[in-house]
């Protein structure tokens, strides 16, 4: 049999599949899911590199959270000592105690400056809406000066160490006065 060309077996020959066409599919089908499959690899890996990196990042930032949670009540026992005496009082001490005085002033203020420099920051709280994940009540005082829920006194300030919470703010809060 022959076509109009002549060669009528030869095109019948190529339409016929050979066992080498069939691997050669099976072949390519390999090929493909092992391409699958080492990109979905390469992918994973990628994502627990970066995974890891960001953990790391988290861990280095909070790791002095402990720390720096316990050079706090430092800070707060400088603070008392210097709102113990009053400006009045100041102004007539001595110069030794005015010289103990200042000495005290710039300890809080450097440990204040370190404290900054590794990311914790103090809540500003006085006079602020209250705020649970930041503020713990203490007591409600009755105020018709401010709007109830509005921090009115600070009694122990409050810090974060990047955007956690690393002590609340203990704080009073106004209610509504009382007619």
């Amino acid at each position: 049999m022959t076509n109009e060309n002549g060669n009528g077996a030869a095109d019948e020959a190529e339409n016929i599949p050979t066992p080498e066409a069939d691997e050669v599919e099976i072949l390519r089908a390999e090929i493909a899911a092992l391409k699958d499959r080492s990109l979905r690899a390469l992918a994973e890996a990628e994502n627990t590199r970066k995974r890891a990196e960001r953990e790391r990042e988290e861990m280095k930032q909070f790791a002095i959270a402990r720390f720096a949670r316990d050079l706090l009540s430092v800070s707060d026992n400088l603070a008392r000592a210097l709102a113990a005496l009053p400006g009045d009082a100041r102004d007539g001490a001595s110069d030794a105690l005015k010289a103990i005085l200042d000495g005290i002033e710039a300890t809080e203020r450097e440990l204040q400056a370190v404290l900054g420099r590794h990311g914790v920051k103090p809540i500003e709280a006085a006079g602020a809406k209250f705020d649970p994940n930041l503020h713990q009540a203490i007591a409600e005082v009755p105020s018709a000066a401010q709007a109830p829920g509005t921090v009115v006194t600070v009694v122990q300030g409050g810090y974060t160490i990047g955007e956690r919470l690393l002590r609340p703010a203990m704080v009073t809060v106004a209610k509504a006065a009382d007619a």
